[in-house]
C-alpha cells in the first residue's frame, strides 16, 4: 500500500483507470442491452472524463474519508491487514458508486428533469453490486500487486 504522496498519487491514478474503465464498459453494455465487441473501445472515450473527475475526486477527498470510516470498524494497528484493506475499499466503493453514478447520469445518461432522479437512483442501484465485486475480487488485488511491482524497493 501507499507509503508517501507520490505512491499514493500513483496507487490512485491505476485504480483509477481499471474502475472507471471496467465501470464504463459495464454501463455502456447496460445502455445497448449487452456486451458487444464495440464496447471496448466505446469506453476510451468516457474515461478521459470519467477518469479525471473520479481521481480527483478519490485524491482529494473520498480517499481521506473512507479511511476516517474504515477506521470506525477496524483498527490497523491491531487487526489483520487484509481487513483494514477490504474496510477502506469497501467504504471507498460506497462513497464513489452513488457520487460516480451522478455524474455519469449528469453527463451521460440521456435524461430530463423529470426522469433523473429515478434514472441516477437506478444507476446507483445496477452499479453498485458491480463496482463492489470487481474492486474486491479484481481491480483491487490486480492494482495491489501492479504496485507492489513497481515499488519493490520502498
Amino acid at each position: 500500500m501507499p507509503k508517501t504522496k507520490f505512491q499514493d498519487f500513483i496507487y490512485t491514478i491505476i485504480m483509477v483507470i481499471l474502475m472507471v474503465y471496467g465501470m464504463v464498459c459495464y454501463n455502456v453494455s447496460l445502455n445497448v442491452g449487452g456486451m458487444q465487441n464495440f464496447v471496448f473501445l466505446e469506453a476510451f472515450k468516457e474515461l478521459p472524463i470519467m477518469g479525471t473527475i473520479a481521481f480527483l475526486l478519490e485524491f482529494l477527498i473520498i480517499g481521506k474519508l473512507a479511511q476516517k470510516l474504515a477506521f470506525r470498524l477496524v483498527n490497523p494497528k491491531e487487526d489483520k491487514p487484509i481487513f483494514v484493506v477490504l474496510a477502506i475499499s469497501s467504504m471507498i466503493v460506497c462513497l464513489m458508486c452513488p457520487i460516480m453514478s451522478f455524474i455519469g447520469c449528469l453527463l451521460f445518461g440521456q435524461v430530463t428533469i423529470d426522469t433523473f432522479i429515478a434514472r441516477w437512483l437506478q444507476t446507483f442501484v445496477l452499479n453498485f453490486p458491480m463496482a463492489f465485486f470487481y474492486q474486491i475480487f479484481y481491480a483491487g488485488p490486480f492494482v495491489r500487486w501492479i504496485f507492489k511491482k513497481i515499488f519493490r524497493n520502498s
